[in-house]
């Protein structure tokens, strides 16, 4: 396992950081990004950012998912592009289909698939192996975003993968992992009833009003797309370099999510974070503190991540 003291620390104040980089749009395929580019670059290699779940934009901000919930605000995707540009690594970040600028290219819930996802994550990375100021590709996923990766990366070659938080079993038994203890018993019954059908390719009519914002039937094609994928097989097949990133208090992803890939591939790097929770920033102990962070897009990101992201990087530069 990698430690923090393993790196030179290469990170610079965000306002250094920001002077270093020039940002550029993106677009293919209805698809929308930013392109963070170093100060005065010339070629070298170049990191492709993907989202986690949800409605998750290119910064790693959201909507109000709730009356009376605080908006996803963690900026966790900007500050590891910001990072990279202020170490000489181009990136890019884009909108998922349906989301921010990249809402038209999906109007309907229902039409967004695992495979056009990682159809989309494929096509990003064709863009960027096209440019002439790239010589070697990683692409790098966070949560559902690493699974993205994964399967993107069984596609198309690249030189690299680093899964942040990533899950290490299949989406639905995360999900059911997830629900566990947290619902009244009838309802945990009907949740475990539909993940079944779900992990059986069984779409699901009657979803209990308190189960819909899980399994409304708009997102059932997209849960029965990913529900059986599963992430340690596929990085135990990929030839890649993987970096694996874990956060000790992660309230999303579980140790053993990170052990699943760890035990995948012996030869993976591997990163623990013990302090820091789901969205890469230094967490408290306490649940609270921990989920005040989601709205909270000025705290850095723990200290120790990117400096390995960037010895990783390097790592592979051609």
């Amino acid at each position: 396992m990698l430690a923090a003291t393993a790196f030179a620390v290469f990170s610079v104040s965000a306002t250094q950081a920001r002077a270093q980089m020039v940002e550029e749009a993106w677009s293919a395929d209805g698809l929308h990004g930013t392109i963070a580019t170093p100060a005065a670059h010339t070629r070298g290699p170049a990191v492709l950012i993907i989202a986690g779940s949800g409605p998750t934009d290119r910064n790693g901000n959201g909507p109000q998912l709730a009356p009376g919930a605080p908006r996803l605000e963690t900026n966790t995707y900007r500050l590891i592009a910001t990072d990279l540009a202020a170490n000489g690594i181009l990136s890019l970040r884009y909108d998922k289909r349906g989301i921010g600028e990249s809402r038209a290219a999906a109007v309907r819930e229902e039409d967004i698939t695992f495979d056009k996802s990682v159809g989309d994550v494929v096509t990003a990375l064709r863009s960027l192996s096209a440019r002439p100021d790239v010589s070697s590709l990683v692409i790098a996923g966070h949560s559902e975003g690493a699974m993205l990766a994964l399967a993107a990366a069984a596609r198309f070659p690249v030189a690299g993968v680093i899964l942040l938080a990533s899950p290490g079993r299949t989406y639905l038994a995360l999900m059911r992992e997830q629900l566990k203890g947290k619902l009244p018993p009838d309802l945990d019954a009907r949740a475990n009833e539909i993940l079944d059908r779900l992990a059986a390719g069984k779409a699901v009519a009657d979803v209990p009003p308190p189960l819909a914002a899980l399994f409304r039937p708009s997102v059932q094609p997209f849960l029965i797309s990913i529900g059986n994928f599963d992430p340690a097989a596929t990085l135990a097949q990929l030839k890649a370099p993987a970096l694996i990133v874990h956060a000790g208090r992660d309230l999303q992803v579980a140790q053993a999510d990170f052990d699943a890939l760890r035990a995948a591939r012996s030869d993976t790097q591997t990163l623990l974070l013990p302090e820091a929770n789901h969205v890469l920033k230094v967490s408290p102990a306490d649940i609270a503190g921990n989920v005040a962070l989601y709205s909270n897009p000025a705290a850095p990101l723990d200290p120790a991540l990117m400096p390995a992201l960037i010895a990783f990087v390097r790592s592979l530069a051609r």
